[in-house]
């Protein structure tokens, strides 16, 4: 149970993540001004949270391996090759789903070069590359430990906590 209490964790860490990169393209580079970035209420994007989950378990296994051409070590580029097809792949699914339930997508792609249907582009897909190598080298490392200093019982609570926060906010948005 407390694995799954950890990833829950990992899951909302990275879509407040999400969100917060998502409103940072909105508000400094791009200018437009200030929207919630996500399908729900609260500030995350649940796709970013799914796509970190998906990353940890697909890739985990890859990054631990030290596969060589001669003496260079090619794991890193072979990790990031996986990252931007997962993400892509995620990102189109994420598009099809939205636009199922909701009529339509949050995000227009039709701008960049090598898009396909305006859903996912070459450019975002190695943004996601590049962001998904900080993230699986760099801060869930740094995340894990975290977590790991923290005792069983506050894991417990601040995971139930979010999952009621979250839930609360996905019958809000069946409800709307």
């Amino acid at each position: 149970m407390k694995k799954i209490q950890e990833y829950f964790l990992y899951f909302m860490f990275y879509s407040v993540i999400g969100w917060c990169y998502e409103v940072f393209l909105e508000v400094v580079v791009y200018r437009w001004g200030f929207s919630n970035r996500g399908v729900l209420f609260g500030p995350y994007c649940v796709i970013y949270g799914f796509g970190a989950l998906i990353l940890l378990f697909s890739l985990g296994w890859l990054m631990k391996r030290k596969i060589r051409v001669g003496k260079l070590n090619i794991t890193p580029v072979l990790v990031f090759l996986g990252i931007v097809a997962i993400t892509t792949v995620v990102e189109l699914a994420a598009s099809y789903i939205m636009e199922a339930t909701r009529g339509e997508w949050m995000w227009d792609y039709t701008r960049f070069s090598f898009n396909f249907q305006g859903r996912v582009a070459l450019n975002p897909s190695i943004r996601f590359g590049i962001g998904g190598m900080i993230f699986l080298y760099i801060l869930q490392p740094l995340f894990e430990k975290g977590v790991r200093k923290m005792p069983e019982k506050t894991v417990r609570i601040v995971s139930g906590v979010l999952a009621v926060l979250l839930c609360a906010d996905v019958i809000c948005l069946i409800f709307r």
